[in-house]
């Protein structure tokens, strides 16, 4: 039995020898065919890993164009109306009820031609009256003068009666108070004539105030009372009542509001182009002559942007031409020839890293330029801007290609993304 048990032990151990044996020899073959599996596996993940690449990093589609040479004018545009150069109000000086109005809306006047009259009845009372009063204090001062020389005459002896111990102080000094008081009569009769002179002036300057004359050459614009109105003068909160209009029309001017961004940049004498609406096929030159020097007052909330008064005067203005017509102009700032420029929808804000890490980000401006299929973003200093274009001064180089649309892809165009460009169509 144990012989038996001995034989199967001995077989056993035979096989897991002879097992073994044949392990070792195929190995090396599993080891090769293991590698030639995981270097196989490798290879087309990574063919799928950089085939979903490319196609996940799509092109954008952007519209490119050249940088090219070409002629800018800056400009700034305003709204406002005409207005003459020279206008008066003619405005009531006294009050009083019109009773002749010698000129018509439209018509031409010259400096010193009637226009109308106030009545003057009263006025012309007072002047009566004040020259009376005078009168009568010229009749008071000759008694008053003879009554001073008496009285002078009759101080001076009782001086001399007083050197000589012929009267006493007191009755001295009597005739020197009656001397002083007829002197004192003498001076205030002076005053009233004074006073009532000062008077007359003053009625008479009135009642020449019911005369009106022209103050200029021009047209009466504007007549806005009849004959029988009371004209009313004018208070601290109460304006007095304008009786007619009278403006040169031989220099006309626009009258524009302009922001404060713009009004900066504005000088004397800068040329202007002029669009009257009711002129639309016409434009009119004309030269800056005015530039407000403080914002005009608007009854708006102060948190608003404030507006500039500047003047245009026109150069050749049209015979028709008249006061209050609505108007645009287009003042011209600067201009240069052959200057290097993009289109204004090119330019781009993004934000900058500070080098100090401690400061805030800041922004830089730029445009995208295209080499070869990428973008790339280039930091550009401009110069004047046109209508469409702007001026490039450092940054860029003629012939090279940047992207100018459209609006969506420049907001997402980032440093080398991949781009579809395609050239500007011409127009």
């Amino acid at each position: 039995m144990n012989e038996k048990k001995n034989s199967k032990k001995r077989k056993t151990i035979i096989r897991i020898i002879k097992g073994k044996r044949m392990n070792e020899k195929k190995s090396p073959k599993k080891r090769k065919k293991t590698i030639l599996i995981a270097a196989g596996i490798i290879l087309i993940a990574l063919i799928i890993f950089f085939n979903f690449k490319s196609q996940r990093e799509k092109a954008i589609k952007v519209t490119v164009e050249k940088v090219t040479r070409q002629d800018l004018t800056s400009k700034i545009s305003a709204s406002g109306e005409v207005k003459p150069k020279k206008s008066v109000n003619i405005s009531a000086h006294i009050p009083g009820r019109i009773i002749i109005i010698g000129v018509q809306e439209g018509q031409r006047v010259k400096i010193g031609d009637f226009l109308l009259k106030l009545e003057s009845t009263q006025y012309e009372a007072n002047a009566d009256r004040d020259r009376a009063r005078i009168q009568s204090s010229k009749a008071d001062l000759i008694r008053a003068e003879a009554i001073l020389r008496k009285d002078e005459l009759y101080y001076e002896r009782y001086k001399k009666l007083f050197e000589e111990d012929l009267i006493s102080s007191e009755q001295l000094e009597a005739a020197r108070a009656q001397y002083d008081v007829s002197k004192a009569q003498h001076e205030a009769i002076l005053f009233q004539i004074k006073q009532a002179e000062a008077s007359l002036q003053s009625t008479l300057d009135n009642l020449q105030k019911t005369v009106y004359n022209s103050p200029i050459d021009g047209i009466i614009t504007s007549l806005r009372v009849e004959e029988g109105e009371v004209a009313l003068v004018g208070t601290m909160n109460n304006p007095g009542t304008v009786l007619m209009t009278i403006a040169d029309l031989s220099v006309m001017e626009v009258e524009v509001e302009v922001d404060e961004t713009d009004v900066v940049g504005l000088k004397i004498g800068q040329l202007s182009e002029v669009r009257v609406d009711a002129f639309p096929n016409k434009t009119i030159k004309g030269k800056v002559t005015e530039i407000g020097s403080s914002a005009l007052l608007k009854l708006t909330s102060s948190e608003e942007s404030k507006d500039f008064k500047v003047v245009i005067t026109l150069e050749n203005p049209p015979e028709n031409l008249k006061p209050g017509l609505s108007a645009s102009a287009d003042i011209i700032t600067a201009e240069k020839k052959d200057a290097l420029a993009v289109p204004i929808s090119a330019l781009v804000l993004r934000e900058k890293e500070a080098e100090d890490p401690e400061k805030k980000e800041k922004q830089e401006e730029g445009v995208y330029l295209i080499e070869e299929t990428r973008a790339k973003f280039s930091p550009v200093q401009k110069g004047i801007i046109g209508e469409l274009m702007l001026e490039i001064i450092s940054g860029l180089e003629e012939g090279q290609k940047i992207v100018i649309g459209p609006y969506s892809a420049l907001r997402q165009l980032k440093d080398d993304m991949l781009t579809k460009a395609e050239e500007k169509k011409e127009q």
